[in-house]
């Protein structure tokens, strides 16, 4: 049975992480709390790798799986609006906000999807993942062994960009998801070209340019690949930077602001919208069970509609 009452963050180590000490990991990747605060926490006994107590020189390997059990966290707020769209016995679609975290994670818990759906409908499963800052369509199962037929039965899955530029009409981007050398760890780029060295995973996106004001284009983006931030570091790869995006956005400086506290109201208006500009727009698949096409398309959400006509009216 899932116990929502008790709060246990569990994660497991990337190829972004590996060989780096445990303390190190947890000071760079959860920020609301020093190093000295982690290693504290890591010698009470709070946080286990691989269900294990270990030292907070532990060097992290890949697949690593890291648990912490929390006492005083204090939740940040979040935009809990989400809609379900669809429900059977099986699985359910749902829409949801650009401020809401999917699963728990950092300081999040309550405030994410996962435990609003939880409490209401009992145990469910996630079928594919936006990143927190990202709103719109996602499936849910409610026994996790349909996950993966449902998703190998997606038959489309695109989204709504706007980028700063005038993007081509038309793109393919089929290449390969590669570190950034960021100093943001997590940051990845787009290559073309196969990378000699790894780590690197294949990516393919296609963009259809369906807007284009005063330097600002709204892009319909079909993933054939699901990878992490695929959408975002591809077109920021290709020069076209995502408006309110504070890693793949104007300037990757905003994230590190972001996370100490410090973004400024002129930073804000740099950003044009307080979250990336990226919104889960289309999805059709065959349901598992009943056979039945399933076919979902969610409008673009306000605040990025905003953007639009704002600079819309720039231009005239």
């Amino acid at each position: 049975m899932t116990d929502l009452s008790r709060r246990i963050i569990r994660t497991a180590v990337d190829w972004s992480a590996v060989n780096l000490c445990l303390a190190d990991y947890l000071a760079g990747r959860f920020t609301y709390r020093t190093r000295e605060e982690w290693v504290a926490r890591i010698i009470s006994g709070e946080i286990t790798v691989n269900e294990q107590i270990v030292p907070p020189e532990k060097v992290l390997e890949l697949h690593d799986r890291i648990e912490y059990r929390p006492q005083d966290i204090i939740e940040p707020e979040a935009d809990l609006n989400h809609q379900v769209l669809f429900e059977d016995d099986h699985l359910m679609v749902i829409a949801k906000s650009g401020n809401l975290c999917m699963h728990p994670a950092g300081p999040f818990f309550k405030h994410t999807l996962w435990h609003l759906l939880c409490s209401k409908y009992g145990s469910i499963h996630f079928v594919n993942r936006l990143d927190r800052e990202t709103s719109g369509l996602l499936i849910a199962v409610k026994d996790p062994k349909l996950a993966k037929a449902v998703s190998h039965n997606i038959r489309e899955k695109s989204y709504r960009v706007i980028v700063h530029g005038n993007f081509p009409e038309t793109a393919v981007a089929d290449g390969f998801l590669i570190n950034a050398n960021s100093v943001i760890r997590k940051k990845r780029r787009f290559v073309s070209q196969m990378p000699e060295n790894p780590p690197f995973e294949s990516a393919k996106t296609t963009f259809k340019r369906l807007a284009y004001a005063n330097s600002m284009s709204l892009l319909e983006a079909t993933l054939f690949t699901g990878r992490m931030h695929q959408i975002r570091a591809t077109v920021h790869s290709l020069g076209y930077p995502v408006a309110g995006d504070k890693l793949y956005g104007v300037d990757e400086n905003f994230y590190l602001k972001q996370r100490a506290g410090e973004l400024t109201d002129q930073d804000m208006e740099k950003l044009l919208i307080p979250r990336q500009a990226l919104h889960s727009a289309v999805l059709r698949f065959t349901h598992p069970v009943t056979g039945k096409e399933l076919h979902f398309d969610l409008d673009l959400p306000e605040d990025m509609k905003k953007i639009i006509y704002f600079q819309r009216q720039l231009q005239k």
